[in-house]
């Protein structure tokens, strides 16, 4: 499984959430050959999800902290 730079240093900070919105996980449905999304509230729930999608060697998925935009003011 692999993991975005942005998830380890997400889960380093305090309370593994500080400033995610959510957890995306994408990943490979072996079952069908089409490629998945599905979103969490939690960062284990997600590792855990993940872990269960990579079934075999031809499986794989990764897991995405997506923090809000910051948007900007108009002029």
């Amino acid at each position: 499984m692999e993991q975005h730079q942005d998830f380890a240093a997400a889960q380093q900070s305090a309370g593994q959430s500080a400033g995610v919105q959510y957890w995306e996980v994408t990943y490979l449905d072996t079952e069908c050959g089409r490629v998945r999304t599905e979103l969490f509230d939690d960062a284990a729930a997600a590792e855990r999800f993940a872990s269960r999608r990579v079934r075999d060697e031809d499986g794989w998925a990764i897991v995405d902290a997506v923090r809000p935009r910051v948007g900007r003011a108009a002029a």
